[in-house]
């Protein structure tokens, strides 16, 4: 062995570092490390052996965890902690899948009405947009493309990526994650090969009138304009509409909601900086690393008060300030008009906007947006 690599125990880094300091190299602090630690050691520990003993436990987790937080290059990793380049090639692909299979449990959709309910409760109360099961949109993770991959990854942004499809909560929580497919396809294409395009997914409360309301309205999902609009899923209108129109209400409604899963995905690129990075690895390695960050992002968020401080310091402005001041319009438009026969899901898309314009449904600021 060479030199270098005996003198790792003696290394004192990241043992003496200040709490300041270890939380922002790791994302977490001592104390939340311990307590992840306890979780994953008995699926990533490895047997001393006659010729040399094994990394630690806790060393393959820093390891991984640092590059996680910063997308260093392994040489870099190389120099801090001493391990061969070779094995933390090994490491940080086998500690994020035992990452994801530990905290299994934090990323799952709600299984029965209830749960359902109370996903729908904080979306009304928090971004008042009713009957909102969740936001939905996609994000592309650059890579370099694979061998004689030709144009497979190949996205309209001139890059090679995989795709991450997800749905996040009102409190920048992810519900459902699906990683892997080509960037070349898009939002909409992504969205067919999931469960969510068959609406597949249990416990789902059945439809009721919107408050003030007498026509039964669908729970839905919420996304941009590149997903297929349903009676379950809906987007916003193409055209623009005149200023106070229900049209541009509506619009700025479902926005203000749909822009949690935006948020989400800023806040996991501010604070696992390798997703601001291409990757040089397989893309089924980099499914791994993907789906770890999303596990790590939802324990540290309801287990960590560190992250939440974390947090704060990496994003920015993520809240809106809200305007008290009451506005109203001069005149608001009357009926959307249909150029035809409207669909199921149009007709639903016209009773949210003709809720979020009614006495019930308005939010005083609105109009200075719309």
């Amino acid at each position: 062995m060479r030199p270098f690599f005996k003198a790792k125990d003696r290394l004192a880094y990241p043992n003496d570092i200040l709490n300041s300091g270890f939380l922002d190299a790791f994302r977490m602090s001592n104390n939340d490390l311990e307590n992840l630690l306890n979780m994953v050691a008995p699926s990533i520990a490895k047997l001393d052996t006659n010729y040399r003993q094994s990394i630690s436990p806790k060393n393959r987790l820093l390891i991984t965890l640092r590059f996680l937080a910063s997308g260093d290059s392994y040489q870099s990793l190389v120099l801090t902690f001493k391990v061969s380049q070779p094995s933390i090639s090994c490491i940080i692909p086998e500690v994020c899948s035992a990452l994801i299979y530990s905290l299994k449990d934090h990323i799952k959709m709600p299984n029965t009405e209830e749960e359902w309910l109370n996903i729908v409760k904080d979306f009304e109360l928090m971004w008042n947009f009713p009957h909102c099961l969740g936001a939905i949109d996609g994000k592309h993770i650059n890579i370099r493309a694979p061998n004689n991959s030709g144009s497979t990854y190949f996205n309209y942004k001139g890059v090679h990526s995989i795709v991450l499809m997800a749905v996040v909560d009102a409190n920048y929580n992810f519900m459902y994650c699906d990683v892997g497919c080509q960037g070349r396809i898009s939002d909409g294409g992504v969205f067919g090969n999931t469960i969510l395009n068959s609406m597949n997914v249990r416990g789902i409360p059945r439809e009721n009138a919107l408050p003030g309301r007498s026509c039964l309205t669908p729970y839905v999902f919420i996304g941009d304009n590149t997903f297929p609009m349903s009676e379950n899923l809906m987007k916003p209108f193409l055209e623009l509409g005149r200023k106070g129109s229900k049209v541009r209400i509506f619009n700025y409604r479902l926005s203000r909601a749909r822009r949690m899963v935006e948020s989400t995905f800023g806040i996991l690129s501010a604070v696992f900086r390798c997703l601001r990075r291409p990757f040089h690895f397989q893309p089924k390695n980099v499914e791994n690393i993907v789906l770890a960050t999303t596990y790590l992002h939802n324990y540290l968020r309801r287990n960590c008060v560190s992250y939440k401080s974390l947090e704060l310091r990496y994003s920015n402005n993520i809240n809106e300030s809200v305007d008290s001041e009451i506005i109203q319009p001069a005149q608001i438009q009357s009926s959307i008009q249909f150029h035809s026969l409207p669909s199921p899901a149009e007709l639903v898309r016209e009773e949210f906007a003709e809720y979020f314009c009614s006495k019930e449904g308005m939010v005083r600021w609105q109009y200075k947006y719309c």
